[in-house]
């Protein structure tokens, strides 16, 4: 019989957004991604919506570059979407900012409704990548941005550092952290990058720290993606 994976283990996939961002070095490098993200972002000119999907509790928000009238924070989790209300309350209130709860692979919205769909930390969780660029792409007006961030896994240097922070403290807890990556990363930057490369024609690049683009030297991938 196959072994049951424990409630705590279920618990920490569950809160993975809270144990990935705590201050911790994971943490500070998690929020370099989110700044080196916007650093290299193209033009914004007539960027007015922004629609960020599994945006979670709101960690990129901060670091987006103004300009847009309206930012639609999106997640499927309700108690990730409570936490941002409660956050980011007089953004609500202004009108600035919109809460929704929406499934990242099959978003309610019409084709060409925004101006730039951002999702930072998302697409390696995802079954269906291609799929899923289809349909962010779908929802992203023509000469729209798709922005995205990915974490190098499997590659050298983010399996080192994980093992100095994320890794070593989740099996003080008596977690199986391998497992849960295992769960939580379906797809690896690899062939992420190969899906991206082919399926779109104008792409922007960069990566974090070494800016080379060799996934086992980095830790992070972000690229900015012109929708068709």
């Amino acid at each position: 019989m196959m072994r049951e994976v424990p409630t705590e283990e279920l618990d920490y996939i569950q809160t993975y957004d809270k144990n990935n961002s705590d201050k911790t070095l994971g943490g500070y490098f998690l929020k370099k991604s989110h700044a080196v993200l916007e650093k290299n972002v193209p033009d914004l000119k007539g960027i007015d919506t922004i629609l960020e999907v599994g945006a979670g509790t709101g960690h990129h928000f901060p670091h987006v570059k103004k300009g847009f009238s309206k930012y639609i924070m999106s997640d499927g989790s309700t108690v990730m979407l409570d936490a941002a209300r409660e956050k980011y309350a007089a953004e609500i209130d202004s009108g600035l900012v919109q809460i929704e709860e929406q499934n990242a692979t099959a978003i309610d919205y019409p084709d060409d409704s925004v101006d730039r769909l951002i999702a930072t930390h998302v697409l390696e969780h995802l079954l269906n990548p291609v799929d899923v660029l289809r349909e962010w792409n779908r929802v992203v007006r023509p000469g729209g941005i798709i922005s995205i961030v990915l974490p190098c896994d499997p590659g050298l240097l983010w399996r080192f550092g994980r093992n100095l922070g994320p890794r070593r403290n989740a099996l003080k807890r008596g977690l199986n952290y391998d497992y849960l990556m295992a769960a939580e990363h379906v797809n690896a930057i690899n062939n992420l990058v190969v899906f991206i490369r082919h399926h779109f024609e104008n792409v922007t690049e960069s990566w974090y720290p070494l800016m080379a683009p060799v996934p086992d030297l980095n830790l992070f991938y972000c690229c900015h993606i012109e929708s068709t």
